[in-house]
């Protein structure tokens, strides 16, 4: 079933076709035992396989009922002391005090999985809110449920299982895939386009004009844009992220990709598949970046910049116009260089440092 929308009565503010969304259960956690949940993981378990497990928590906060997981070699000394009833622990664990384990060659992925498992999400009911307001011509697939007070304009198309939260703006012509999840107050320009499964978190503001002005005659004139916004299909961005429609053409967002809080992409950028891009890192127009590319917080990349497949640039690096960041390279510091000469760099000014101190400490002979 699909609910095809005609005109809107702006009298009313309501919609002429509606279905009334019942109010959502609350959220129940699952238990699981121990040889339960390894099955699920189609991984090996030691120790007391009936023990019921309820929540996943920290290694230093579990409890009795709770899973962790171990990874890295001060983890390993951790896992000693804790409470946890079972631990999710690399293939090779020594398991010395013979206690409830699962292994597996990944634990942090493991866990993730767990944690799908303990704390199910709870589907929101189907149907439109009757404070939703919804533009002519537009589609609402079978299952997709709109929260209170959303604006969606002309000929949209919502997908099947698409949940939109409560006072998002959704413009003209945006198409919007299956199983989406858009957070409250999340606004969509006109003509923006969102892959399947992907998830917006409040405050994204997807599809606002690109910084584009021309100097004439002393004063700026604005350069229209008239180009669009496509994401693909399992991004996920972060709370109060902006992506600029392109000036001309598209800004485009591969499949895969995530973006954390407050990540600014600039107009016509091309960010690949798989990419990672962490808080508060901003792209200049026209930046592409290649696939599964890492990009670490507080990142500043110039016009136009190229940073090609698996590269990676550290915390707070400065990348400038024009440069290109070679297929794996991992770069570092402003402007961005290579790590080692990063770190030689650094070396060098720790040294000038110490020999300075020491020269001043040196008393002047008589």
């Amino acid at each position: 079933m699909k609910w095809a929308f005609q005109a809107v009565s702006h009298a009313a503010c309501t919609p002429i076709l509606f279905r009334r969304r019942t109010s959502c259960a609350p959220i129940i956690l699952e238990s699981m035992r121990v040889k339960e949940l390894a099955a699920f993981l189609d991984a090996a378990w030691e120790g007391d396989g009936e023990c019921e497990l309820r929540r996943a928590a920290t290694i230093d906060e579990a409890g009795p009922g709770d899973l962790s997981f171990v990874t890295s070699g001060r983890a390993i000394k951790q896992a000693a002391g804790s409470q946890a009833g079972c631990l999710l622990v690399p293939l090779d664990y020594p398991n010395e005090g013979k206690r409830t384990v699962i292994r597996t060659k990944d634990p942090r992925a493991a866990v993730a999985r767990a944690i799908s498992k303990l704390y199910p999400q709870i589907e929101p009911q189907p149907g439109v809110h009757p404070t939703a307001i919804i533009g002519p011509g537009t589609v609402i697939e079978a299952g997709a449920s709109i929260g209170p007070l959303v604006t969606i304009g002309v000929g949209v198309r919502i997908g099947a299982g698409t949940s939109i939260g409560a006072g998002t703006v959704i413009g003209d012509h945006c198409r919007i895939g299956d199983r989406c999840v858009l957070h409250a107050r999340v606004t969509l320009y006109r003509e923006v386009t969102i892959g399947n499964e992907s998830i917006l978190h409040s405050g994204c503001v997807i599809g606002a004009d690109g910084f584009g002005f021309v100097l004439s005659d002393g004063v700026y004139e604005k350069f229209p844009q008239v180009g669009r916004v496509e994401i693909g299909g399992r991004v996920e961005i972060g709370a109060n992220c902006t992506i600029d429609r392109a000036a001309l053409g598209v800004t485009r967002i591969g499949d895969g990709t995530k973006l954390d809080n407050l990540v600014h992409v600039g107009h016509n950028c091309q960010i690949g598949r798989h990419v990672v891009v962490v808080a508060q890192t901003g792209f200049s127009g026209g930046v592409t970046v290649g696939d599964y590319a890492v990009i670490g917080g507080q990142v500043g990349i110039g016009d136009k910049v190229r940073i090609e497949s698996r590269a990676v640039l550290g915390s707070g690096s400065g990348v400038l116009t024009s440069k290109i960041v070679r297929a794996g390279q991992v770069m570092w510091g402003t402007p961005a260089r290579p790590l080692k000469q990063y770190l030689e760099q650094l070396a060098v000014l720790s040294r000038m440092a110490k020999k300075r101190r020491s020269t001043d400490a040196t008393p002047l002979s008589e």
